[in-house]
């Protein structure tokens, strides 16, 4: 039997013994270390609860509403958001737009919440408020933000078709398909501004760490050990460190003998032999997917090649950004490389269809020394390569490409 809400205690005794018995539970006990993490407070000020993705902030006025199960469902709630670090990697998402990037994380974690409920008997409750749906099932925050952007812009389309384009008309895509009311059950604070990159990385770290000790114990305790939560702790090879890998592979063995430039050291014996020196990456073709779904990661994709460019110098870089065909084409020599990231210009954004590249390449008379290409890897054809082919797809482990090497990104 569960322990009933006590009016006696605090709300901060509340929250404490729901801490202790999310921990004993065989269903919750994996949350442990992640609990532990950060610190938790009680304020009039905050309307329902916040987390920055450390420290959660509970509503005095809201907690006094819920049932234990309720407040029990608001803790995982929030420890949720902090087990998928929804506020450091989705903040992207909350420039475009705060509201939709809320519900896209909400989505995710309260199906977990509504699994557990289901699993424990009623142990923990999605507080009333929380957005639940189906249709997102194993879909990640930036899916869901995805569907709920098409969604609006579908509400925009009808409503300009029956109204012209007046307010709320064709484009606008600010609608969302649960109206004003619902953008979540809680607040988001994404401000991570006070925060270095390293404190940032540090943070992440500790809650790998957090999620791996819980695990542990419910290994122990005989408790749950969710696939979610194992899928997060399985070791990562970082993509970036395979990416300078593949491409620094392509200046191995590359060392010639030249007459035009003496080798001195045989020079004292009055020796005449020709000095070795090493050639550099020759001309390497980069081919972004301009599709939604993989668009958030461009950036920093781009910022590593970039860096890899000017440690390796290749003759010559081609940036082909594409869809169902190549949008655009840049070309950078070795004394532009520092200015690529920055200067770049993505175009594109229709289908997905990677063959067009290969084509494009014959067509222009282009013979890369590498091909490196960037997609979700959601596409009818894969394309027929001459050359070798890098593959670098986003968040799609089942993508598997019938040529080439791949490396996935998360």
């Amino acid at each position: 039997m569960f322990l009933t809400q006590s009016q006696s205690l605090t709300p901060m005794q509340r929250i404490e013994r729901c801490h202790v018995e999310i921990m004993s539970h065989p269903q919750t006990m994996e949350y442990s270390g992640v609990i532990l993490v950060g610190k938790y407070m009680v304020s009039k000020d905050v309307r329902t609860a916040s987390t920055n993705g450390v420290d959660v902030r509970y509503g005095e006025d809201f907690i006094a509403k819920l049932t234990d199960a309720d407040l029990r469902g608001l803790i995982l709630h929030e420890n949720l958001h902090k087990v998928f670090q929804h506020t450091f990697l989705w903040k992207h998402l909350y420039a475009i737009n705060p509201k939709r990037a809320n519900m896209a994380c909400d989505y995710v974690i309260n199906l977990i919440i509504y699994d557990i409920d289901k699993a424990s008997g009623g142990f923990v409750k999605l507080p009333e408020g929380g957005l639940l749906d189906e249709k997102y099932r194993g879909m990640d925050s930036q899916q869901v933000f995805d569907a709920l952007t098409q969604d609006a812009e579908d509400k925009d389309k009808d409503k300009g078709r029956g109204k012209g384009r007046g307010k709320g008309g064709e484009g606008d895509g600010d609608g969302d398909p649960s109206g004003d009311e619902g953008a979540g059950l809680d607040e988001h604070d994404w401000d991570t501004g006070d925060m270095t990159p390293e404190e940032i990385e540090e943070v992440q770290r500790e809650i790998d760490q957090a999620i791996r000790q819980g695990q542990m114990l419910a290994g122990k305790m005989n408790g749950n050990q969710s696939a979610v939560l194992g899928a997060l702790t399985e070791p990562k090879v970082d993509w970036r460190v395979q990416l300078r890998e593949y491409l620094s592979s392509l200046a191995t063995g590359k060392d010639i003998s030249t007459w035009q430039k003496v080798n001195r050291r045989w020079l004292q014996h009055d020796v005449y032999m020709p000095s070795t020196v090493s050639e550099t990456v020759g001309r390497v073709v980069l081919g972004a997917d301009t599709s939604g779904s993989c668009f958030h990661a461009l950036e920093p994709f781009l910022a590593e090649m970039q860096a890899i460019c000017m440690t390796l110098q290749p003759e010559k870089v081609d940036v082909l950004y594409w869809d169902t065909q190549v949008a655009r084409h840049e070309v950078y020599g070795r004394d532009d490389l520092e200015k690529m990231s920055k200067s770049t210009c993505p175009a594109g954004g229709g289908g997905t269809d990677a063959a067009c590249v290969p084509k494009y390449l014959k067509k222009e008379q282009i013979v890369p020394e590498c091909v490196v290409m960037f997609t979700d890897g959601e596409m009818g054809s894969w394309g027929e390569w001459s050359c070798p082919v890098l593959w670098c797809v986003v968040d799609n482990k089942n993508a598997k490409p019938p040529s080439g090497v791949v490396i996935h990104i998360d």
